[in-house]
C-alpha cells in the first residue's frame, strides 16, 4: 500500500464513520480498525498500531463525553493528534548555522539513496545561503565515489574523496580539516551503506563518527523498506548517535510506514523526504501539515510557500491583485502552468487542497498532465501579445489555423486549449474581490466544487488524462 492509499483508506474510514447517524462504541471500533488495517498493511509496527489505537479509546471516552459533545470532531482530532505523535518525538534535531562549521553524518542501508540525499541535502542548503561541502567516505561500494563527484560536479558543491586511499575514517578525517580550513560551514560525510548483519561495516561507521565527531548524524531511509525498518533503524542507533532521520522514495510507489518505525526506533524527528530523483525533489518535513495531507485535510500553508517560491517576488503583488479583480488572459495561464510544473508532482501540490482525494488523481497520470500543460504552451507562444492579453480573445477561423500550423499542432487541438482557457477563466470569474485564502475554495463551491475542478484537471474523467477544466 503506497502512502497516498494509506491516507485515503485512513480518511475513508473518517468519512463513513461521519456518514454514520449514531456514533457508538461499536462505530468507533470499526473505524479504529479499519485504519488499523491500513497502517499494518503499510509496514507500521504491530505495537504502535496497538498504542494508537488504545490511546485513541482514552481520549474518546463514551462514559465521560457530556451531551452535546461533537463526536465525530473529537473522533477525527484524536487520530490526527496520535498520528502526528507517531512522526514527532518532541525533540528537535540539530540545525547547522551559517558562518559556523557544521559536520553531517550520513548512513543508512546499501540502495536506500542515501550518497543522492547527500548531494540534495547540500543542494538545498547552498539555495539558502550555506557554502557546503561533500566527503566520499563510502570506500566499500565500487563507483561510490564517481557518483558523488558526478552529482556534486552538477551541482557546483565542492567535494573530496580517493581513489587510492582504502581507510575511509583517513579520508573522512582529511576531507573534514580540508573544508574546515576553506571555511565551508557545512561539511556532509557520506559513509558505506550497510545492514544490521554486517558487523565490521558497523565498526567502521562508528569509527568515523569518533574521528569527525559530527554535530548531527542523519539517517537515510528508504520508505520501501517495510517492517525491517524498526530493526535496522534501532541498530544504526545504538551504533552512533542518529539526531535525524531522511526518508527517500515518497513518490508514492511505495509503502510509508516505516517512516514511522523508523522515528520510533531512533526517537529522532524526520527533518527532509525525498520525492523523486531530481536535485529540487526534495522537501522539509513538517508533521502536521504531512499527516493533514495524508488524511485530506490540505495545507494551504504549504501551497502558498510553493507559490512564493516559484513566482518571483516583484510579480507576487501583480499576480494576487488580477486574481482578486478575476482578470484572467491566456498569457495568466500560461505563467499558471509554468508555475505549477516549477512547484513539483502535481498530485503533490493538489494534495495542498483542502478535500483532495487521492482516487481523483490516479497514478500513470502525471507524465500525460506535464505534457498537455507544455503543449498548450507551445501554442500561445505562437499568439499575438494583443491575443495573450485579452480577456475575451475572438479568434478567427484562419487564424486558429495558423497557430496550429506555427505550433505543429492540429486545429482541434487549438480550439481545446481555447476551450480549456474559457473554462479556468470561468472559474477565476468567481474569485473576484477574494485573495488568495480558504476563501477562495468557497468560492469555488466548497470541498464539492473543488473535487470536480480536481477531477477535471486531473484528467479523471471518462476521456482519459486531460487537464481538462483546469
Amino acid at each position: 500500500m503506497v502512502l497516498a492509499q494509506l491516507g485515503g483508506s485512513i480518511s475513508s474510514a473518517l468519512q463513513q464513520m461521519s456518514n454514520t447517524m449514531l456514533i457508538d462504541e461499536k462505530v468507533l471500533n470499526e473505524c479504529l480498525n479499519e485504519i488499523s488495517r491500513a497502517l499494518l498493511q503499510a509496514d507500521v509496527q504491530f505495537r504502535m498500531v496497538r498504542d494508537m489505537q488504545t490511546n485513541i479509546k482514552k481520549i474518546v471516552n463514551f462514559d465521560d463525553l457530556a451531551a452535546g459533545h461533537n463526536k465525530r470532531r473529537i473522533i477525527q482530532q484524536a487520530v490526527f493528534n496520535e498520528l502526528c505523535k507517531m512522526l514527532d518525538p518532541s525533540k528537535p534535531s540539530f540545525t547547522p548555522k551559517k558562518g559556523k562549521t557544521s559536520v553531517v553524518m550520513f548512513v543508512g542501508l546499501q540502495g536506500s539513496g542515501k550518497t543522492t540525499t547527500c548531494t540534495k541535502y547540500a543542494h538545498y542548503h547552498q539555495k539558502k545561503g550555506w557554502k557546503p561541502a561533500l566527503v566520499c567516505a563510502d570506500t566499500f561500494r565500487a563507483g561510490a565515489f564517481d557518483q558523488l563527484k558526478q552529482n556534486a560536479t552538477k551541482a557546483k558543491i565542492p567535494f573530496y574523496g580517493s581513489y587510492m586511499e582504502s581507510d575511509p575514517v583517513k579520508i573522512a578525517v582529511e576531507g573534514v580539516e580540508r573544508f574546515k580550513k576553506e571555511n565551508c560551514d557545512l561539511v556532509i560525510v557520506d559513509t558505506s551503506g550497510r545492514h544490521k548483519q554486517e558487523v565490521a561495516l558497523f565498526e567502521e561507521m562508528r569509527q568515523v563518527s569518533e574521528a569527525t565527531k559530527p554535530d548531527l548524524v542523519i539517517f537515510v531511509m528508504d520508505s520501501s523498506i517495510g517492517q525491517a525498518a524498526f530493526d535496522q533503524a534501532q541498530a544504526f542507533k545504538q551504533s552512533v548517535a542518529v539526531g535525524a532521520v531522511i526518508v527517500t522514495k515518497m513518490d508514492g510507489h511505495a509503502k510509508g510506514g516505516g517512516a514511522l518505525s523508523a522515528v520510533a526506533a531512533t526517537k529522532s524527528p524526520v527533518i527532509f523526504i525525498g520525492t523523486g530523483e531530481h536535485m529540487d525533489e526534495f522537501e522539509i518535513f513538517d508533521v502536521k501539515p504531512f499527516v493533514r495531507r495524508l488524511l485530506g485535510m490540505g495545507d494551504l500553508s504549504g501551497l502558498m510557500d510553493k507559490i512564493h517560491e516559484v513566482v518571483p517576488t516583484d510579480q507576487q503583488p501583480e499576480l494576487v491583485q488580477k486574481l482578486s479583480e478575476g482578470t484572467f488572459t491566456l498569457r495568466h495561464m500560461y505563467e499558471l502552468f509554468q508555475s505549477i510544473m516549477k512547484m513539483g508532482p502535481i498530485d503533490q501540490v493538489l494534495s495542498m487542497l483542502p478535500g483532495f482525494k487521492q482516487e481523483l488523481m490516479p497514478k500513470g497520470h502525471e507524465k500525460e498532465n506535464q505534457a498537455m500543460m507544455k503543449r498548450y504552451m507551445i501554442m500561445m507562444d505562437s499568439m499575438t501579445n494583443a491575443e495573450l492579453d485579452s480577456t475575451n480573445p475572438k479568434l478567427s477561423e484562419s487564424r486558429i489555423m495558423r497557430i496550429a500550423r506555427g505550433s505543429g499542432h492540429k486545429v482541434q487541438d487549438v480550439m481545446e486549449m481555447i476551450k480549456e482557457y474559457k473554462r479556468l477563466a470561468k472559474i477565476m470569474s468567481k474569485m473576484k474581490g477574494k485573495a488568495l485564502s480558504p476563501h477562495v475554495l468557497k468560492k469555488m463551491g466548497g470541498v464539492g466544487g473543488l473535487e470536480s475542478f480536481m477531477k477535471n484537471m486531473t484528467g479523471s474523467n471518462k476521456g482519459g488524462a486531460r487537464l481538462s477544466s483546469y
